[in-house]
């Protein structure tokens, strides 16, 4: 099935609850691509190899840096009863940017005759850790805006927080925009996290103008990702060292 690369320039919220309150929106953008198609346009964009935009098989599914792709994300879908099923793959992730990346969190999106089936969320944090949480419906009716996925927090993800509580997933995948809500709860603590944005097609122009608008791409994101830290700390937040992450890869 033909798919052509989307370029998401989209908003991405954090808001803390409980005892220190914590709020933040940024631009960001994302691609989302067929990760089991070879592609050769936009000029500015590549697959598996150096350009100003990039996404990199070995920088999903699986470990950080050894990733295998596609083909990891196959094996996930295939070992909870979805490998007989004829899913297309869509991957939606933050890209390289001149060979550096960091992806707080990308989405591996398991589509069905346009309907999303599951999807999995790949969470890596600043520490070199990597956990994927798996979503979809117990019986794996399609999963739509209003449908609430939870699951336990296995990773260390922020110093500030403990590695207890559950996450609620909600994703809205639309063919013009995509809507993805994730609100981790723990007793009177948690977080509301949010990705929106309009899909449009993937074009030199438009990396061009994300470039001047927000430059240094991941680099810039990981910047940020230290300096709320440091709002954080300032603001009183309790430090928690990184405990050991878990044995699994998928929750």
């Amino acid at each position: 099935m033909t798919f052509t690369p989307q370029h998401i320039a989209g908003v991405t919220t954090h808001t803390r609850r409980g005892e220190i309150r914590h709020r933040f929106c940024y631009g960001v953008d994302y691609v989302l691509i067929n990760p089991e198609a070879p592609m050769t346009r936009p000029r500015l964009f590549s697959r598996n190899r150096f350009n100003l935009v990039s996404v990199h098989d070995c920088d999903h599914g699986g470990p950080i840096k050894a990733g295998r792709g596609a083909n990891w994300a196959r094996e996930v879908l295939a070992a909870h009863g979805l490998g007989e099923r004829a899913l297309d793959l869509r991957l939606l992730t933050q890209p390289r940017y001149l060979g550096y990346v960091f992806n707080p969190v990308s989405f591996w999106l398991a589509m069905e005759s346009d309907a999303l089936i599951a999807v999995i969320a790949e969470v890596s944090t600043p520490f070199g850790d990597r956990h994927s949480y798996l979503c979809h419906q117990p019986d794996f009716t399609p999963i739509t805006k209003d449908i609430r996925i939870t699951a336990p927090k296995s990773l260390h993800v922020s110093p500030f927080q403990e590695v207890r509580g559950s996450y609620e997933f909600s994703f809205d995948i639309r063919s013009d925009q995509i809507a993805i809500r994730i609100l981790y709860r723990n007793g009177d603590e948690g977080l509301v996290a949010t990705l929106s944005g309009p899909r449009a097609p993937l074009t030199t122009t438009g990396l061009i103008r994300a470039s001047l608008r927000r430059p240094l791409g991941a680099l810039r994101t990981i910047i940020l990702i230290y300096w709320q830290a440091l709002r954080l700390k300032l603001k009183g937040a309790k430090y928690r060292p990184r405990p050991s992450p878990p044995n699994s890869e998928v929750t």
